[in-house]
């Protein structure tokens, strides 16, 4: 499964990516590329989480 994220970088240089049809799936790492393998794990364990309560899994997003 294949998810859209955004990347940032805040003020101290560290790369910030969430996965905005995971509701609160967000995941950082000191450079760009750290960041996106993180948001992988992330986004695997948000699923498994969502799935283990019940939950939908993802959220519509525009």
């Amino acid at each position: 499964m294949k998810f859209n994220v955004t990347l940032d970088r805040d003020e101290d240089g560290i790369w910030i990516v969430e996965c905005p049809s995971i509701p609160g799936c967000v995941s950082q790492g000191q450079t760009r590329e750290q960041a996106l393998n993180n948001i992988e794990d992330a986004i695997a364990a948000c699923l498994e989480v969502r799935a283990e309560r019940g939950m939908p899994l993802t959220v519509e997003t525009l």
